[in-house]
């Protein structure tokens, strides 16, 4: 039986400081070569995907462990906060096919699905393939377009193919969706219903650069010129390898029962209703994702921090995740508040 490692754990308003093992350098006796495979380029990705999406390391980070955990991904910000920019980024780096839909108000199911056509030489209908079949499709601004339309992701986001006229066409593998939405305080949007919202893994939120940052977008070259120049550093066959890698990151008892009592807490309120088993599945996938990304073999407290808030609060009825304000810190979400109120250790 495996022995859990020993936690170095320092509480401090709930929190965790977290000495984790050491990052992974070369296969265990797991016989885990597909966790070898790519630990040696997740610094790669990080260090390219932060040279396009400045000042947002944990963002990014949280966005790669999104996908490698096999998640869909919602970023919602106001425009020109460069949420685009972030899934195109993803996309090359990780060598999958791409294709971008921008979602309006008289967009139909069909124009992303795709629709069967009459052809008069064969005198049979054929259907023709939408833009969602691609390994990566960016839903742009997905809260443009009216809950009809939304809907017609939902199948494809759960099972992985699509359905038209009674039949099954399997997406290509792997397949993820990258959506992003503007604030709800705008004109032309419609809200994204709860079962929507609970087929994506994390929901993220850009904001503002820093100041140094947004000089640096200002005298250096445009995001577009660096995303074209931008190489593959993995392929389809090594994300593969790395989700596979990412189930087997271990997770121990006592990293669960942390787990298992924010999850509690997110069920004793009266305001919201508290997280699915489907979203303590994705809590703990995250977490797996995370610290895969972050080189460890074993998940700990902080990665679970790490992660909470992106699987949690759209869960738990926060619509659009608070601003930070010059001078001023932005009001905590649901989930950060819950961290602060669960005892990393009892």
């Amino acid at each position: 039986m495996r022995q859990s490692k020993a936690y170095d754990l320092s509480l401090k308003d709930s929190r965790v400081t977290v000495n984790p093992s050491a990052a992974f350098s070369g296969p265990t006796s797991r016989d885990d070569a597909s966790y070898a495979v790519n630990q040696r380029q997740m610094a790669q990705l990080l260090t390219q995907l932060n040279q396009i999406v400045l000042d947002k390391p944990q963002v990014v980070k949280l966005a790669l462990s999104c996908v490698l955990a096999g998640g869909h991904l919602l970023l919602q910000d106001l425009p020109g906060m460069g949420k685009t920019t972030l899934a195109q980024g993803l996309a090359q780096l990780l060598g999958l096919t791409f294709n971008r839909v921008q979602f309006t108000n008289d967009m139909l199911p069909a124009d992303i699905l795709g629709m069967s056509i009459y052809n008069q030489h064969t005198q049979s209908f054929e259907f023709r393939k939408g833009a969602i079949f691609t390994q990566l499709l960016l839903a742009d601004e997905i809260n443009r377009s009216s809950p009809k339309t939304q809907s017609a992701l939902l199948e494809a986001m759960e099972e992985g193919q699509v359905t038209q006229d009674g039949q099954s066409y399997p997406l290509p593998k792997p397949f993820f969706v990258i959506a992003t939405q503007n604030p709800m305080q705008q004109a032309g949007v419609y809200p994204l219903p709860e079962s929507q919202l609970d087929r994506f893994l994390m929901c993220l939120s850009l904001g503002y650069p820093s100041a140094a940052a947004e000089r640096e977008l200002l005298r250096g070259r445009d995001r577009r010129e660096l995303l074209a120049g931008l190489d593959a550093v993995l392929d389809t066959q090594a994300v593969q390898l790395a989700r596979q890698g990412v189930q087997q990151v271990y997770v121990a008892d006592v990293v669960l029962d942390y787990l298992q009592r924010l999850v509690a807490k997110t069920r004793m309120s009266q305001e919201y209703h508290g997280l699915s088993p489907r979203g303590v599945l994705a809590l703990q996938r995250a977490a797996q994702a995370h610290a895969y990304v972050s080189g460890h073999q074993e998940v700990s407290p902080e990665d679970i921090q790490a992660v909470f808030a992106a699987v949690a609060d759209h869960r738990l009825g926060q619509r659009f995740m608070p601003l930070p304000v010059i001078g001023g810190q932005p009001a905590p979400t649901i989930a950060q508040r819950i961290i602060n109120e669960v005892a990393v250790i009892v």
